[in-house]
């Protein structure tokens, strides 16, 4: 079962597609939101979560502090899951914005000028590396100063290629999952 962990929302169950996703792990969602809340990375922050599938990151983010949300996933079945968790989350927390956009990522960063603090990217592991980069580069205009992306890729895959005004700030492995931290560049 998937769950918001922590925070206003703490415990309450979230819905999973059917197929086609992999929820990541509560153990791995526990590990990164203690990283990010030392960070400073969550109270107040803008979230953008990225190949959403449930929703879980990106709504977590939101039950911890978060301004808001905007839950991007392709897949219709997985927007649906994801925006009635969105509602759960939402009405649990009593404030906050949550919104699910129906289209891909590239589409999505192609049609907004909105800006993020806090960005997941947890794409399909059959997601090309080229495509991962590219996702990468028509993010970058999108971050605000200080933002943290986190990038989740099975442990199998090898490191982003970063594209210009993107740096690796660290490494998180845990079992089959690799988590990559990074940062815009100074």
């Amino acid at each position: 079962m998937t769950r918001i962990i922590a925070g206003r929302a703490g415990s309450l169950p979230l819905a999973v597609p059917a197929a086609g996703t992999r929820p990541t792990s509560d153990r791995v969602r526990e590990s990164l939101f203690a990283g990010l809340e030392s960070a400073d990375a969550i109270e107040d922050a803008r979230v953008l979560d990225l190949y959403a599938g449930s929703g879980a990151l990106g709504l977590e983010a939101l039950s911890r502090g978060a301004a808001s949300v905007d839950l991007v996933e392709k897949a219709s079945s997985a927007a649906a899951v994801a925006e009635r968790n969105a509602r759960r989350v939402a009405a649990a927390v009593g404030s906050g914005d949550a919104r699910v956009h129906r289209m891909s990522a590239e589409a999505f960063l192609r049609s907004t000028s909105a800006t993020w603090d806090l960005v997941f990217l947890d794409p399909p592991y059959d997601h090309t590396d080229a495509a991962l980069t590219d996702a990468l580069a028509a993010l970058v205009p999108h971050l605000g100063a200080r933002a943290t992306v986190i990038l989740e890729r099975s442990r199998r895959s090898p490191a982003p290629a970063l594209p210009e005004g993107l740096q690796h700030r660290r490494e998180r492995r845990y079992g089959d999952t690799t988590l990559w931290w990074v940062s815009v560049a100074s």
